[in-house]
């Protein structure tokens, strides 16, 4: 009885507050409701009051509240947006190492699945390495590399599956196992530590190994001379690899092939 009572009161509080022109009563109620968890109406309160602390002390303390309320509320390209409007427009301000922080780490915990277009990843990695580059001593930083280290496996795995696509599409229309290497090779650069680097390596092998083998007899000794090079770059960085006799096998057909 006594909690539905505090809740009658509490939603008349915030109809009375949405209806005031009272600016600081309105930040008031905002800074109470967020303690209360109740991010929605703290932001939405909010939303209307920070151009009226524009240029005041407390423009600082909406503003990040406003972005911070969202961001409770799992509303991360939102509160993206109102983190980057504060760091821009209080680039030395007492919330700005939190704001650059979150505004990335939102973005990372929006990120899309790989399958899906990836501009939200690439946003989020922007986001983060702009917040290391500004506050490498930050005790937050380990988060952010973390974070950046799983946004890339993830460009990676798009990539990965790019190649993979390539691959099965093998000669329909074209060599594509070509493809399924270029587009490997430039995933293993562009992201040279992730945990897909041994899957890209070893799809790049088989990729040159069905396309030697597909070849005219003319082309046969130079592809397979080719996936040779690949088997051993590949059993070089990954002796111990459980794909070894697959790997093998490769070789060995490869050989034959090569031999004067």
């Amino acid at each position: 009885m006594l909690g539905a009572a505090m809740l009658l009161a509490s939603c008349g509080e915030y109809q009375k507050v949405l209806k005031s022109h009272d600016a600081d009563y309105r930040l008031d109620f905002a800074k109470r409701a967020f303690e209360q968890k109740k991010y929605t109406q703290a932001a939405t309160v909010l939303e209307d009051i920070v151009t009226q602390f524009k240029g005041s002390e407390k423009a600082e303390d909406s503003l990040y509240l406003l972005a911070l309320s969202n961001y409770e509320n799992k509303d991360y390209e939102t509160a993206g947006s109102f983190f980057k409007t504060y760091y821009t427009r209080f680039p030395k301000g007492k919330y700005t190492e939190l704001a650059r922080y979150y505004a990335g780490y939102g973005y990372y915990l929006d990120s899309p699945e790989p399958q899906l277009d990836q501009s939200g990843t690439i946003n989020a990695i922007q986001e983060l390495q702009a917040f290391l580059d500004y506050f490498p001593k930050s005790d937050k930083v380990a988060n952010a590399q973390n974070a950046i280290f799983e946004l890339q496996d993830k460009l990676t795995l798009k990539q990965l599956e790019n190649a993979q696509l390539y691959y099965n599409l093998g000669t329909y229309m074209g060599n594509n196992y070509e493809s399924a290497v270029i587009v490997a090779r430039n995933a293993i650069k562009d992201y040279p530590y992730s945990k897909y680097k041994e899957d890209l390596e070893l799809l790049i092998l088989k990729a040159r190994y069905q396309e030697a083998r597909e070849s005219i007899d003319e082309k046969k000794p130079d592809r397979f001379r080719e996936v040779i090079d690949e088997y051993y770059s590949y059993i070089n960085n990954y002796p111990d690899t459980p794909n070894r006799e697959e790997a093998d096998n490769i070789f060995k057909i490869a050989q034959r092939y090569v031999k004067e």
